[in-house]
């Protein structure tokens, strides 16, 4: 009888000892959704800050766009003033003619130069975007797997205090 009691604390010890086993794995599987849940929200706050830096790039390069059509107006208009103030002067006309085409060129040059740079960024944002997804995607197949993994654990643990349960009341029977 002395040795059933004995026998029967022992298992009972065994069955506790699994059921904390249990409990801890069941508690980092709830931390571990947890952490999912953060890094979810940080990806989407990280989305939050692309599509601002996008819209921020987008109106610098607006306000570039027009600060150069209001120097060209500017420029268009010193332009017109010196044409009529110079029409008997033909040639220095088209001197001047020449020297307009030339800066208009040099503008277009650089709104070419604005636009390449603008689709560079675009690129590159397109670029982050698209690592942030595949480390979104990462991140999800490793809880994943951590998730599988602890589950599987905790199977076996279950299995494993089951069957220590079942030789217990063999035992004890």
């Amino acid at each position: 009888m002395a040795l059933h009691r004995e026998a029967s604390s022992k298992y009972r010890a065994e069955l506790t000892r699994c059921e904390v086993d249990l409990k801890k794995l069941t508690e980092e599987r709830n931390a571990l959704k947890l952490l999912y849940v953060q890094k979810k929200e940080e990806i989407r706050g990280l989305r939050g800050e692309l599509a601002r830096a996008h819209q921020d790039q987008t109106e610098l390069i607006e306000q570039q766009k027009a600060k150069l059509v209001e120097q060209l107006r500017e420029e268009a208009n010193m332009k017109e003033v010196e044409t009529l103030g110079w029409k008997q002067h033909m040639d220095r006309l088209a001197s001047e003619k020449d020297t307009v085409r030339a800066q208009l060129s040099s503008v277009e040059r650089q709104l070419q130069s604005v636009k390449e740079e603008s689709l560079a960024r675009a690129k590159k944002i397109e670029e982050l975007e698209t690592r942030l997804i595949a480390e979104l995607a990462r991140a999800t197949s490793e809880a994943e797997a951590l998730a599988a993994s602890y589950r599987a654990d905790a199977e076996a643990a279950d299995t494993r205090a089951k069957e220590i349960s079942d030789v217990a009341e063999v035992r004890l029977s």
